[in-house]
């Protein structure tokens, strides 16, 4: 059998998973009312064979949004949606983690309530960043981000709340787990990143004060779903949306070590390649990681399945996500497992639109198509 380390079982957390096939959170920007609905379920559904399926990144509040046409979580409607998302995985002998998000300064007053202002640790632009928003004549595109407001720190607490009641609510949905969003500069990420964190109060200056806020949200997260069903997903050495960090294996050790200690089920490190560059980690990073955090390990960042069995056979992980084979291949796991080709995605239809790129792509005709 091809790719057999990658076809594996194993426990996360509180999970077991048939397989070490992770789908990577992507956002298709395909709920224009920010609730999942029949597109949702039927693509989800599709890709249930996955060992976990993240999310794509849902925001937790109105003021969490920097992208139109993306999921919420902070409404009954929102839960619902969501739920009977699960239920179309779980049906398919599928499991399903929700990725909580806020987006922090790479947003614009159009998709902020009542065209307020974004916020951030600091009150610094994201240079090169671009929110998502709908114009007046009703299209959508891109539009350079605003000037954030730096967030006062008795607001913090009120935001690690909102955190709290998305986990709630995906709890009660019937999420499997929970991956906290803290990676590709977005707000938790300008928390934790020199460059966009100047601030004087217990939130900035020192590691230990820049995790604090990302910490207090793994806290609240765990109080509600437990550890072993917590994930939280890191970004370090990106550099994107004017992001830049002068300290970011110092932090993602220290990160390592406090997370080790809360006991959640993974960390899930997005590589500076996710975007199909040659960036990659130091050399050493990932032993260093493997040392410090005794959870499971999540990869992501241009893997093909040799790649993937080569991470694993390393030690240095123990699961690998794909993100954009899973925009193409809602059988992948079949296709590592027979080594067939793969389809090629159709970049055009990444984002918005309806089922055409979405839910259309081919399964193997070989009697296991029985997720189609």
């Amino acid at each position: 059998m091809a790719h057999e380390t990658l076809l594996e079982p194993i426990t996360l957390g509180d999970l077991t998973l048939p397989n070490r096939v992770i789908m990577a959170p992507l956002t298709r920007a395909r709920t224009p009312d920010s609730v999942p609905g029949e597109l949702q379920q039927a693509y989800y559904g599709q890709r249930a064979s996955a060992g976990l399926i993240i999310s794509e990144a849902t925001n937790i509040s109105p003021t969490a949004r920097g992208y139109v046409y993306t999921p919420g979580i902070w409404t009954d409607a929102q839960e619902a949606g969501w739920k009977k998302v699960v239920d179309a995985v779980h049906a398919k002998g599928g499991r399903i983690a929700l990725q909580l998000w806020h987006v922090g300064r790479v947003s614009h007053e159009m998709v902020q309530p009542d065209g307020q202002q974004p916020v951030a640790p600091s009150a610094l632009k994201g240079e090169g960043a671009n929110a998502f928003v709908e114009f007046e004549d009703g299209s959508a595109g891109q539009h350079p981000a605003s000037t954030p407001r730096a967030l006062e720190t008795d607001e913090i607490p009120g935001i690690v709340e909102d955190y709290r009641q998305a986990a709630q609510r995906a709890k009660n949905a019937g999420f499997d787990m929970v991956e906290v969003h803290a990676a590709n500069a977005y707000l938790l990420n300008q928390f934790l990143a020199t460059g966009t964190n100047q601030r004087s109060d217990r939130y900035g200056g020192s590691i230990e004060n820049r995790a604090r806020f990302p910490l207090e949200v793994v806290d609240a997260v765990i109080e509600v779903v437990g550890a072993g069903r917590v994930g939280i997903r890191l970004t370090p050495f990106i550099e994107i949306f004017g992001l830049t960090d002068d300290e970011p294996e110092e932090m993602a050790l220290y990160l390592a070590d406090a997370l080790s200690k809360r006991g959640i089920a993974y960390i899930h490190l997005n590589e500076p390649n996710w975007a199909g560059g040659n960036n990659t980690f130091p050399d050493g990073f990932r032993e260093r990681m493997r040392e410090r955090f005794n959870g499971r390990l999540i990869y992501c960042g241009h893997y093909d399945a040799d790649k993937g069995e080569a991470l694993l056979e390393s030690g240095n992980g123990e699961l690998v996500a794909f993100g954009r084979p899973y925009i193409a291949n809602p059988d992948l796991v079949e296709r590592f497992r027979v080594g067939s080709p793969l389809n090629e995605p159709d970049q055009a239809t990444f984002y918005g639109g309806d089922a055409t790129g979405y839910t259309d792509y081919p399964f193997l005709d070989n009697g296991h198509d029985q997720l189609k």
